[in-house]
């Protein structure tokens, strides 16, 4: 993904994608997106990758779409290109509708706005530094958010705050967000990337067949009905107890060792 944009690494099974246009707040650009979707395209297709880290250098997360790429006409950030994408059978050339299928943890540090919020709603976790605000203020620009903020706040936060959110274009402060729930803890700016390393770390080591259907136990379970839930649950739970590492773990706490998982 040979993009000045956006840096990807890899170590331990983690990848952390930083989003890199720290002199534009890290706006989503068409070229920062294009590299965003290759990225997140890869955690999805490696399986030596089993978590992902989202953050933005500089002073934000990221501010949202380019406004001057969109004032010019140009495609900017998620909903951008042609009518006939909308009918598009392929739902990955957006990160408003693509499922990596592996844990995803936003760490974000300052702006958190518009797409730029947006992208940190489609992550499992999100950490944010204490200097950190999230807001939605497409509405005071003739506009609205159109990568999932409508549909995902008010299933994620009380529905009065995330309508307040919508309507005024008002953002809230990580204090805010922490208490709402939108974020699950909130930590020194200095400390954010090393906080959210670490519990992806954690989460890498685990059976990752068993973290990959719990996430989609957790995720479909809000669709159904709980007796639903439950029989799709034991399902996912029978089929992960036939697998390797299901045996590994029980052996390696019989053994006093870590467990080696390989997923499978």
């Amino acid at each position: 993904m040979p993009s000045d944009t956006l840096r990807f690494a890899v170590t331990d099974g983690v990848a952390l994608i930083t989003l890199n246009r720290p002199e534009a707040l890290n706006a989503l650009n068409r070229e920062l997106v294009d590299a965003l979707m290759e990225a997140l395209h890869t955690i999805r297709d490696d399986d030596a990758i089993r978590v992902g880290v989202l953050t933005g250098e500089g002073r934000a997360f990221s501010a949202g779409a380019d406004l001057k790429e969109r004032a010019a006409g140009g495609a900017s950030g998620p909903g951008g290109g042609s009518p006939a994408s909308f009918f598009a059978a392929d739902t990955g050339f957006s990160f408003a509708t693509f499922d990596a299928g592996k844990p995803l943890i936003a760490a974000i540090g300052g702006h958190c706005l518009a797409g730029g919020l947006e992208l940190a709603l489609t992550c499992d976790i999100r950490i944010a530094a204490d200097d950190s605000r999230f807001g939605v203020p497409e509405i005071t620009r003739g506009f609205f958010p159109g990568a999932g903020a409508p549909q995902r706040l008010p299933r994620m936060i009380p529905q009065a705050l995330a309508m307040e959110m919508l309507l005024t274009g008002d953002p809230i402060d990580a204090a805010g967000a922490l208490g709402a729930g939108l974020v699950s803890r909130v930590v020194p700016r200095e400390q954010l990337l090393p906080t959210a390393m670490e519990i992806a770390r954690r989460i890498a080591a685990h059976a990752p067949l068993a973290v990959r259907a719990v996430r989609e136990l957790a995720y479909a379970a809000n669709d159904m009905t709980l007796a639903q839930a439950m029989r799709f649950g034991g399902s996912l739970r029978w089929i992960i107890g036939q697998t390797d590492d299901a045996a590994e773990g029980p052996r390696a706490f019989a053994e006093k060792r870590e467990p080696r998982y390989e997923g499978r």
